[in-house]
């Protein structure tokens, strides 16, 4: 598994003032990014909004690219966890309803959690939809870019909870269906500022065919 936290902040928070500080700029972070967008987010403005010093955010953050940074994990987190509380709610009938709960929950966090429509899992979009500003493709990791990781994520929580086999081949599969939900899902998103419906099952349906390669029973 990949470790998409590691260096996210400069100094974790230890005590629970910290984290709230932590927490509270995160948030004013994703607001702005509705209001204004990633070019004319400040980490004054930031700052001044959590109702921090500036000195308190460039203790835990470098700047306003690692702000975002860590918004962008937290979103990757809360994402896996609607999926998990989901499924743990959830009585599947098969491996396609969990594609389909997959779907719907990162459209709801598209139409409902601040920022994300601008940074989900760490590509910054100047737009619904795209297109997304460059080099911010592996925000989560120099070395790997975001869907990886986002592919990497879910084959923990596919495995756990399918019992399907390791390796490579599902390694391969996830990446190319995250690629290509991605893709559609961008699509729909310019389309219709709340998604374009047809599209979104158009996703649905293709992740579907795709992936029964790799998960239907022979």
């Amino acid at each position: 598994m990949t470790n998409a936290s590691g260096g996210t902040l400069r100094r974790r928070p230890a005590q629970r003032r910290s984290l709230e500080r932590v927490e509270r700029m995160l948030d004013e972070c994703a607001r702005l990014l509705d209001e204004v967008g990633y070019e004319a987010l400040t980490t004054k403005e930031v700052a001044r909004r959590a109702e921090v010093p500036i000195g308190t955010f460039y203790q835990f953050f470098s700047d306003k690219h690692g702000l975002v940074r860590a918004l962008a994990l937290r979103n990757l987190e809360a994402f896996l966890n609607r999926i998990i509380g989901r499924l743990g709610s959830t009585k599947l009938s098969d491996w396609t309803e969990m594609v389909d709960l997959s779907i719907d929950e990162f459209v709801a966090m598209k139409r409902s959690t601040p920022g994300f429509a601008v940074v989900d899992f760490g590509e910054v979009l100047v737009a619904p939809g795209g297109p997304a500003l460059k080099g911010t493709e592996r925000m989560l990791d120099a070395a790997l870019e975001n869907n990886v990781i986002v592919a990497d994520r879910l084959r923990g929580i596919t495995v756990e909870m399918l019992g399907v086999p390791i390796g490579p081949d599902l390694d391969r599969a996830l990446i190319v269906a995250v690629e290509a939900a991605d893709a559609v899902l961008k699509l729909a998103f310019r389309s219709r500022t709340d998604g374009d419906p047809e599209l979104i099952a158009e996703c649905k349906h293709l992740v579907r065919r795709y992936l029964s390669a790799h998960l239907s029973p022979e």
